[in-house]
C-alpha cells in the first residue's frame, strides 16, 4: 500500500500565502504524476494542479500564476506553494499519486486524507 500524508494546511487571511506538502511512504516501486485537488462544501473534487515526474506541470486556470507545485523525487514529496489567496481558494486539499507498489503491478490512483485551507479574515 501507498501512504500519502499531506500536512501545511490550516487558517490564512486573504492575500496569504501557505504551502503544502504531500509524503508519499510504504510500499512504493514507482511513483508517476502527482497532483493536488481540492473540494469546497458542496462542491466536487477538482484538479489543481499535477506534476508529471520530468516536472511537466498543469494548473487550473484559476490558480495560475499564484500556486506553484513542485516534487522531490528522492523525497517522494511534493509540494504546493500557494500565494495571494483568496476566500474562494476555501477548500479540503487532498493528494493524488499515480503508482504502483512492485514491478508486477500497475499503476493506479492512490489519495491523501486531506488538509483544510481556509481562507478567511
Amino acid at each position: 500500500q501507498v501512504q500519502l500524508a499531506e500536512s501545511g494546511g490550516g487558517l490564512v487571511q486573504p492575500g496569504g500565502s501557505l504551502r503544502l506538502s504531500c509524503a508519499a511512504s510504504g510500499r512504493i516501486f514507482s511513483i508517476g504524476a502527482m497532483g493536488w485537488y481540492r473540494q469546497a462544501p458542496g462542491k466536487e473534487r477538482d484538479l489543481v494542479a499535477s506534476i508529471s515526474l520530468a516536472g511537466s506541470t498543469n494548473y487550473a486556470d484559476s490558480v495560475k500564476g499564484r500556486f506553484t507545485i513542485s516534487r522531490d523525487n528522492a523525497k517522494n514529496t511534493m509540494y504546493l506553494q500557494m500565494n495571494s489567496l483568496t476566500p474562494e481558494d476555501t477548500a479540503v486539499y487532498y493528494c493524488n499519486a499515480f503508482a504502483r507498489t512492485t514491478i508486477m503491478d500497475t499503476y493506479r490512483d492512490w489519495w491523501g486524507q486531506g488538509t483544510l485551507v481556509t481562507v478567511s479574515s
